[in-house]
């Protein structure tokens, strides 16, 4: 099971791959991890990409390909994975699907999470202060600023790729303002009907 999740930031991408990293245990690559561990081992990439998450930027493609290609070559995505995060912008949508044609892969759903960003952004703002409240600490790019330039961001970005994947009739969309367990349940039932694999190029 080869899957993509789209969505803006706080859509609930990371929640959904989660629920289906269990069902049909495969590993969710979660490009934002990955670049995490990257910052959190302090090597090149990862310093590098710390200073345009923190200003809710996002990283350079190139960075992001390599990643995810080396990431897909492992043991425990032979059975497939759930792409979170990633692609990010037609250009990574194209690079991903000749990496996936050289692998003689196709995909078998592309999911995008549709939501409501004024709610949203209501939401952080919530969170942030609540966080706050509790003594607790927020990361640099969890604010209401920073997420309003991730969400201009993937507008300008992000954005074109369900219209990337729609013209090849692989895009699947669910209401991402759904109570969790709905969402959960609307994509199970997408992925669990008639088989729907198809082709990535």
């Amino acid at each position: 099971m080869r899957l993509i999740l789209l969505g803006p930031p706080g859509a609930g991408k990371g929640t959904q791959s989660e629920r289906l990293k269990e069902k049909y245990h495969i590993p969710q690559l979660s490009t934002g991890d990955m670049l995490r561990a990257e910052v959190k081992a302090a090597t090149p990439v990862g310093l590098e990409a710390k200073a345009v998450m923190d200003k809710g930027g996002l990283v350079p493609d190139d960075t992001v390909v390599g990643i995810v290609a080396d990431r897909i070559e492992a043991p425990d995505a032979k059975a497939g994975f759930i792409l979170d995060g990633f692609p990010r912008t037609v250009h990574q949508a194209e690079a991903l699907a000749r990496m996936l044609r050289a692998k003689n892969m196709d995909l078998d759903a592309v999911i995008e999470l549709k939501v409501d960003e004024a709610t949203l952004l209501d939401r952080i703002a919530k969170r942030v202060k609540d966080m706050l409240a509790c003594g607790g600490t927020v990361r640099a790019d969890d604010n209401p600023e920073a997420f309003k330039t991730r969400l201009d961001a993937y507008h300008a970005q992000t954005a074109p790729v369900a219209d990337f994947y729609a013209k090849k009739a692989v895009l699947k969309t669910v209401d991402g303002m759904a109570p969790v367990d709905a969402v959960t349940r609307a994509i199970e039932q997408m992925l669990d009907g008639p088989a729907r694999s198809v082709h990535s190029g």
